[in-house]
């Protein structure tokens, strides 16, 4: 749990080549995480922080991980969403940190959309 201002500082200054805002150079894999209110009521700290440790531990240097707004399907919260060079976005509902690694693993790293996650529109 962040207590302070100071501390949430510390902590954006540890992740800052991997967590980036929407002005970011542009990289080749963007992974989108809700931040709104509902969100972040539904775990989305725990699901971004998870997202970033493995893009770290899988290696994966031409990914951007980015905080985003309500991207209108709270039902769902935390939501995801992966975009992929010449690939359509994808949309991830409920996605805690187990979720969050293994789209990391198979979506980012090998291309493999996991179907049963996807939130259809």
């Amino acid at each position: 749990m962040i207590k302070s201002l100071e501390e949430l500082k510390k902590i954006r200054e540890q992740y800052k080549d991997t967590l980036q805002n929407r002005e970011a150079e542009e990289k080749n894999i963007k992974i989108l995480v809700g931040m709104a209110t509902c969100g972040i009521a539904a775990g989305a700290r725990n699901t971004i922080n998870a997202i970033i440790e493995e893009v770290r531990k899988e290696n994966i240097d031409n990914a951007v991980v980015v905080q985003t707004g309500c991207m209108g399907f709270c039902y769902a919260e935390p939501t995801v969403e992966v975009r992929m060079p010449n690939s359509e976005p994808i949309l991830y509902g409920k996605v805690d940190s187990e979720r969050a690694r293994e789209i990391v693993k198979r979506h980012v790293k090998n291309g493999e959309v996991i179907r049963e996650w996807v939130l259809r529109g």
